[in-house]
């Protein structure tokens, strides 16, 4: 059974606690960006040597291979975004469907370990990036195709949550795999 794709707007992230994860946006201090980035990555590298990373614990949700396809893109994606807010006014972000990339870069086939180092590899050049922003950059703006605005403040706590999220994802798969 294929994936059901994800159509929420996780906007709301940024006005209160996830009651999945735990993540408080409010909370985040952007200042620590770069360190959340590089520490999250090292939990990948976890995640991804475990033996049932391919597996799925159920039809309908990703498997950790998978989700750490997604959140080496996400790292890459949000690097891309990043660059654009602080070298351009206002930019609108390319759409991006991660339904239509899972399928298409077939995350399920990929290998793990090379998984892990190109997502360490992403994940350190959006935590340099993020090391670089300073006072009224922390200001600047963007928007998704869909009309959500950003400043990198608010884009550094919604991009966040996501690899923090996957994290807990997986774990949870894994216990539900039996591991």
């Amino acid at each position: 059974m294929p994936i059901v794709p994800d159509d929420k707007n996780w906007t709301w992230v940024l006005e209160r606690p996830c009651p999945e994860c735990g993540f408080d946006a409010a909370r985040f201090d952007v200042a620590t960006v770069p360190a959340a980035v590089r520490d999250n990555a090292g939990r990948w590298a976890e995640l991804l040597a475990h033996p049932l990373v391919a597996a799925r614990p159920s039809d309908d949700r990703w498997s950790g291979l998978e989700y750490g396809c997604h959140v080496r893109d996400v790292y890459r994606l949000y690097t891309y975004r990043l660059r654009l807010m602080l070298d351009e006014d206002a930019p609108e972000f390319p759409n991006w469907d991660q339904d239509v990339t899972a399928i298409g870069d077939r995350y399920a086939e990929q290998i793990p370990a090379d998984v892990s180092t190109a997502l360490a590899a992403a994940a350190d050049e959006l935590a340099g990036l993020f090391a670089t922003v300073h006072g009224a950059q922390w200001q600047r703006t963007g928007f998704r195709s869909d009309g959500a605005a950003f400043t990198v403040d608010s884009f550094a706590r919604y991009m966040i949550h996501d690899p923090l999220h996957h994290v807990h994802d997986v774990e949870d798969g894994y216990l539900r795999l039996g591991a």
